[in-house]
């Protein structure tokens, strides 16, 4: 193994170990939260991943956005079909090691630059909707700062790495002409894209030509790793858990709310005909004393704060909330967003403190989400069935708001006043409960 290819190895392995790293910090912090069993129906959610996650069954119900996006993912993807070969080329020291496919050789190379154009096309339309059209959900004030210049940073990393992937193409091609041969350069591949950029190394020797198309190789394969790492950072961090996301989804009806095992035992206890009121309920003492709904992301289950890094922050979600409509402050792509953020500001005190959480008066409840934004939700599932990769921001809500009033007594006057009028009167008016059918008279 020469030099370059060491350096190419050293540089390969600090890439993966790093990300390996963070990967297994997204894991730690996913695993923070409660259990829950979603191991039902394994047919269904093979389904439903397979739909939502890889056929991009929910992102088409907008078809321009929709359409652009199969095009970026489908071509990114399959582009980096070639990353197989240039690290074999990187840690071997060969050139096209995959050429002695022939003809599919050709017709993958030629397949690859179409996609990089299509993805080219479809980066640059895109930059324009968020950056010059400016449309609603992406300048709603929930991502000010770093989500935008995140949003942006994806978008150049993909114009740069399609155009360096062309660029490499277009320097090969021009060393494989080369009259009499230059080097190791023979003729392997389709190029009905980069031909059209060889009058760039009209006039320039071969030995440029070969720096040049060695420097477009390095930055491409680098520019690479360096995005696989910047994912941990990003929102893009979809692009690997959308699968398991999708997966793991709740396939109850949207309805459907689950009920607090604790409030359901007593519930039953309660209407036991042969139960004893009066009887002292056994005590575990070693059971953890139990806690009504959520205030921190510890106490939401590990599917609600995997769907909080798996979200994307399109603002689908917030775009047909009736709540956020009609000028309410709830915005559903900032309760995932917050609770990520949370949940990160949470991972980072575990590895300051040697793997041991140390509170830090910080909660998601209050310090992140208000009240009033959780308050403002009208329980439509609205944002729900919107997301494209089946993230649950209404079940946090609901949590947030179980622990508002079963642990804080801190609902609303409104709904307070509803409660105590169901308990005492049946129903949600404040009328005795003798007058409850007098509507039937009416």
């Amino acid at each position: 193994m020469g030099l370059v290819n060491l350096l190419f190895a050293i540089i390969l392995i600090l890439s993966f170990g790093f990300f390996t790293i963070n990967i297994r910090k997204i894991i730690r912090n996913i695993k923070l939260g409660q259990d829950v069993n979603r191991s039902d129906n394994p047919s269904s959610r093979w389904k439903n991943m397979a739909m939502i996650a890889l056929g991009q069954s929910k992102m088409v119900k907008r078809p321009i956005a929709g359409f652009l996006h199969i095009i970026v993912y489908v071509g990114f993807i399959i582009i980096n079909i070639e990353l197989l070969e240039i690290i074999i080329d990187g840690l071997f020291g060969t050139h096209r090691v995959f050429s002695g496919l022939g003809s599919l050789y050709n017709f993958l190379i030629g397949s690859f630059e179409i996609l990089a154009i299509l993805v080219l096309v479809s980066v640059v339309i895109f930059y324009a909707r968020r950056n010059i059209i400016k449309l609603n959900r992406f300048i709603h004030n929930d991502l000010k700062g770093w989500p935008t210049s995140d949003a942006n940073y994806i978008l150049y990393f993909e114009i740069v790495l399609m155009s360096l992937f062309l660029l490499m193409n277009a320097a090969d091609l021009h060393l494989q002409n080369v009259p009499g041969g230059f080097d190791h350069y023979s003729k392997a591949g389709a190029f009905p894209f980069s031909q059209f950029l060889l009058p760039l190394f009209d006039g320039l020797s071969a030995n440029l030509v070969f720096i040049l198309e060695r420097t477009f190789w390095w930055l491409h394969i680098i520019g690479i790793l360096i995005f696989l790492n910047y994912l941990y950072f990003s929102k893009h961090l979809h692009i690997l858990l959308a699968f398991p996301n999708t997966y793991f989804a709740n396939l109850s009806p949207e309805g459907q709310f689950d009920n607090l095992e604790s409030v359901t035992k007593e519930v039953k206890l309660m209407m036991d005909p042969n139960a004893d009121p009066f009887a002292a309920a056994p005590v575990d003492e070693n059971a953890v004393p139990s806690k009504f709904g959520a205030n921190d992301v510890q106490d939401l289950n590990w599917v609600q704060l995997m769907n909080a890094y798996t979200c994307t922050e399109c603002g689908r979600c917030t775009s047909v909330c009736p709540a956020n409509q009609t000028g309410k402050k709830l915005s559903p792509r900032k309760i995932m967003m917050d609770t990520r953020d949370r949940l990160v500001e949470v991972g980072n005190n575990i590895d300051k403190n040697k793997g041991v959480f140390i509170p830090d008066n910080v909660t998601l409840l209050n310090n992140y989400i208000s009240a009033e934004e959780i308050w403002a939700c009208t329980s439509c599932n609205a944002c729900v069935e919107e997301c494209p990769v089946n993230i649950n921001p209404l079940s946090i809500i609901i949590d947030m708001r179980r622990y508002l009033v079963m642990e804080q007594s801190a609902a609303p006057m409104s709904l307070n006043n509803m409660m105590s009028n169901i308990e005492n009167n049946g129903a949600p008016w404040q009328y005795n409960q003798q007058d409850r059918l007098n509507w039937k008279e009416e």
